[in-house]
């Protein structure tokens, strides 16, 4: 028996029956050449059509984030520019269009990978489109998940976030890769569905395991050589009741992220007490010139209907050279990420803040949603009080900031000065934190958010929230640990928004333990010397 350690990224424990899934499809030739390219390159966009109807299939069969990434997917599929780079390569370089297909999309996938954060999110995604195209022009199986004949632990090197979607639980107990990380869409949709897994566990293919014991809240892979008899994910949150506070009664808000009406809905069914990010950007995404005031205005409305009566707080517009929108007209730049993006755009258009500063204001009027607006990628005091001028100009009662930077972390007293609040995105504070971009599989660790470094920083902005009487929130990832939730709490923070499959789980462990106690679990994680003795002596603290 061997044991792996990888970066766990959904909670629970199963044991199972190791069921592989293989690797992607080999690279197409580049020959021969067609005899009628013309001909051959008009096969390219009916198989495109057909793998966009498969996945157009299977998101009418399901819903939340996961029919929101097929049907994603499935306009991917569809992409003009891809597939006419695809054509053109067939009809200039007399290529297969099998092979057309894949250089085409390998072309899009290095420039995503390039310009970082959000696209380079897409990159997976690609690659998947770009295999099930291949397979329909050569008339193979398609890649993806096989069906289980019985109740397994998928063993991967990565999966695509499509083929995460609609994963049955009752038969995948538990997901094991060796590339991915904690912000993965994979990672996020196995929150979704409860499936416990771990992600960033180097081995796992070539270990020849029968059987796995997973545990993807300390991200261990137990991997023997003889079958497991399947065990079906152990999870918490059956206990929880739906408000959030700790075993002394000290209130902690359990709040979701949304991004889109769906998710609105599915927050308030899950038992949200409102959402702690609106990620506005979603309503631009798709738009080739701005959204007209009514337009954004309808689309925030129909987000902020079912949270009537509950918090929201909306984040204003994210979006940069990692999030290209042509109506901004931003120049390209060497590294995106550490570019012009978030508020940093609002510098030199604030027209289009202002703009979306009303809209919102109208929205809520529309429907009595209790509504904070806050800034993303804020660095400086100054900043911060610029963003909370103009929007109390625009009518928002209560205005913040999101704490991405370690800059802004270390400036926590001054920062809540000029605000109401601030939210940590743990997902940016992490990768800026250790250097480490969060979408390159070898550096998970260094992206896991119990790196000792980002809890001090969190440590520090606990504080601030203290001494200025203001309220720190989590709006990363990290809050949807139940243990990392506690222990976060334990550092100061007084609000936890995540995915809404996550609230249960989080509620019942906060409960389970007074303030004092997880108080005392963050102190033991934050003198850690690294991530993995941060969570065993956050553990043991609990535990007893």
């Amino acid at each position: 028996m061997s044991t792996l350690r990888g970066v766990g990224v959904s909670p629970g424990r199963a044991a199972g029956p190791v069921l592989l899934v293989h690797d992607r499809l080999p690279e197409p030739e580049r020959g021969p050449e067609p005899s009628d390219p013309t001909a051959e390159a008009e096969r390219i966009r009916p198989a495109a059509q057909a793998v966009a109807r498969h996945l157009q299939k299977r998101a009418a069969d399901t819903d939340g984030e996961a029919r929101s990434v097929l049907e994603v997917t499935a306009a991917m599929a569809t992409d003009p520019g891809l597939l006419s780079a695809a054509e053109q390569a067939v009809t200039s370089r007399r290529l297969p269009a099998t092979r057309a297909v894949f250089e085409a999309a390998e072309q899009f996938s290095d420039a995503l990978a390039a310009a970082g954060g959000y696209l380079a999110e897409r990159v997976r995604d690609v690659q998947d489109v770009r295999d099930r195209i291949v397979a329909e022009l050569s008339g193979t199986a398609a890649p993806g998940v096989p069906e289980p004949a019985a109740p397994s632990v998928l063993v991967a090197r990565d999966l695509a976030p499509a083929d995460t979607a609609d994963l049955d639980p009752t038969m995948v107990l538990a997901l094991v890769t060796e590339e991915g990380g904690p912000t993965s869409h994979t990672a996020i949709l196995a929150r979704a569905l409860g499936i416990p897994a771990v992600v960033a566990a180097r081995g796992a293919l070539a270990s020849g395991a029968a059987g796995a014991r997973v545990d993807g809240a300390a991200g261990t892979v137990e991997l023997v050589a003889e079958p497991v008899t399947a065990e079906a994910a152990t999870r918490s949150g059956t206990r929880w009741c739906g408000s959030g506070k700790t075993a002394d009664g000290h209130p902690v808000k359990l709040l979701a992220n949304v991004g889109s009406a769906a998710d609105a809905t599915n927050a308030i069914d899950a038992g949200a007490e409102g959402s702690g990010l609106f990620r506005t950007e979603f309503c631009f995404l798709d738009a080739t010139s701005e959204p007209s005031a009514d337009a954004q205005r309808e689309c925030y409305a129909e987000v902020l209907r079912p949270f009537a009566g509950k918090p929201v707080v909306v984040r204003t517009l994210d979006a940069g050279a990692d999030k290209p929108l042509p109506f901004l007209d931003i120049a390209a730049e060497p590294n995106p990420a550490l570019g012009v993006r978030g508020v940093r755009v609002a510098f030199d258009r604030p027209d289009v803040l202002d703009r979306q500063l009303a809209a919102i204001a109208a929205a809520t009027e529309d429907t009595g949603a209790e509504v904070s607006v806050m800034a993303p990628m804020v660095a400086t005091p100054t900043e911060a009080a610029w963003f909370a001028e103009r929007a109390r100009a625009a009518g928002a009662g209560r205005v913040g900031v999101m704490v991405e930077t370690p800059a802004a972390a270390l400036c926590a007293e001054e920062l809540l000065a000029e605000v109401d609040f601030a939210s940590i995105g743990t997902n940016d504070l992490a990768q800026y934190t250790c250097a480490a971009d969060r979408m390159t599989g070898a550096l998970a660790a260094l992206n896991d958010p119990w790196q000792p470094a980002l809890l001090r920083l969190i440590a520090l902005l606990g504080s601030a929230s203290a001494s200025q009487g203001k309220p720190v929130g989590v709006c990363g990832e990290a809050a949807a640990d139940p243990l990392l939730a506690g222990v976060l709490v334990g550092l100061g923070v007084s609000s936890l928004s995540m995915t809404s499959a996550a609230l249960p789980a989080v509620g019942e462990a906060l409960a389970g333990r007074s303030l004092p106690e997880w108080r005392a679990a963050a102190e033991r994680a934050v003198s850690a010397p690294d991530r993995v003795q941060a969570r065993e002596r956050a553990r043991a603290a609990v535990d007893g």
